[in-house]
């Protein structure tokens, strides 16, 4: 038996902003979208082209208020090829929310307050 990821999900209050910011910050692009027959939810998978893994977006429609986040301690990360320009992008749409230069990594927000760490690849 083996296992592989097949998708990462977080729940966002506007579908398309959010999927907005994730086409801009990340490049990703929407892989499929799932509506819900009673009109209650909407799915948005995004993905990347380079992996199989995506990006669950879930609108629930009867939850206008903000989702608590807790501490924000989780997270998802992204590995670019150059921290630079990653990093000059961002910083130009204003994402950035905290950095540690000492470790060569930095932290985007995204419209709900989800946080995506950048990382540099491998």
């Amino acid at each position: 038996m083996t296992f592989s990821f097949a998708h990462n999900n977080i729940n966002v209050s506007d579908i398309d902003k959010a999927v907005k910011f994730y086409e801009d910050a990340l490049d990703l692009h929407v892989a499929r979208v799932k509506d819900d027959s009673a009109g209650k939810f909407r799915l948005v998978f995004m993905e990347d082209s380079s992996t199989v893994h995506q990006l669950e977006l879930t609108c629930l429609f009867d939850h206008p208020q903000p989702y608590e986040l807790g501490e924000n301690e989780s997270h998802m990360a992204f590995a670019t090829d150059d921290m630079e320009a990653a990093h000059a992008r961002h910083e130009k749409m204003g994402c950035i929310c905290f950095e540690n230069p000492k470790m060569g990594i930095y932290f985007i927000e995204d419209p709900d307050g989800y946080w995506t760490e950048i990382v540099p690849k491998k």
